[in-house]
């Protein structure tokens, strides 16, 4: 397989600028670690070093240290003699950092009822009228990252960085199993969620809003159970 070939393998990697010293392996890491979460790489997926090194214009010594820093994340696994792939999702980490993001959001859902700025109702809203133009137009990648911005808009209006921080820190392998449950139906159940939680929180009722945050949640739990005794293959049970 010559360079060519192999650029067209992962064109869903974009050639990196040239920048400043000592940052290559940085940009690596993020490209890799953006392909593993869209999908690009399958969990499972061996991943081609030399394939890499072609499509994003860099040497192997950064494509294998962004390989090891990913692995130390959980999101690659680097087999000995094998090579390296996007690891498989491991179920009991993902129940684990729901748990957090259940209680850690609800919290937040429940303080936003009390003290979100008009501004950030305002925004809330907005962002809802442009998850229900995605759906509409069948756009999931849009709704996807609407979806993100919808409960950022909640912990950055109440200026929760560190909340901010640990949530995020749980994002990448729940980003990758929201996207496996990704269908029109799905997005269509959870606009209908995010409208409740908006609904509790615009009309400043706490218990409601933490509750619709903690059950809306607890339906993405309930689907992924569901799904991977269908998928096996994408998933660690243990």
């Amino acid at each position: 397989m010559d360079a060519l070939d192999k650029r067209k393998r992962y064109d869903f990697l974009v050639p990196l600028q040239r920048g400043a010293r000592g940052h290559t392996t940085e940009k690596v890491e993020t490209s890799i670690r953006d392909a593993i979460v869209a999908l690009e790489f399958a969990p499972g997926e061996f991943i081609d070093k030399g394939a890499v090194c072609a499509a994003l214009g860099v040497s192997r010594f950064p494509v294998s240290e962004a390989l090891t820093r990913l692995a130390a994340e959980g999101l690659v696994e680097i087999l000995p003699q094998r090579g390296s792939r996007a690891a498989r999702i491991r179920l009991s980490e993902i129940r684990e950092s729901m748990l957090i993001r259940q209680a850690l959001e609800g919290m937040v859902a429940e303080a936003a009822a009390k003290g979100l700025p008009s501004t950030s109702v305002e925004a809330l809203r907005y962002n809802l009228e442009a998850q229900q133009g995605a759906v509409s137009r069948g756009d999931r990648p849009g709704f996807h990252a609407l979806d993100l911005e919808f409960h950022m808009i909640l912990v950055e209006g109440l200026e929760m960085p560190r909340v901010a921080a640990v949530i995020d820190a749980s994002r990448a392998n729940i980003d990758r199993v929201r996207r496996l449950l990704s269908s029109p139906r799905r997005h269509a159940v959870t606009l209908a969620e995010h409208w409740e939680i908006f609904h509790a929180l615009e009309a400043r009722d706490a218990s409601a809003a933490r509750r619709a945050m903690e059950a809306h949640l607890e339906a993405v739990v309930d689907e992924l159970e569901r799904f991977s005794i269908e998928h096996a293959e994408v998933f660690v049970q243990a």
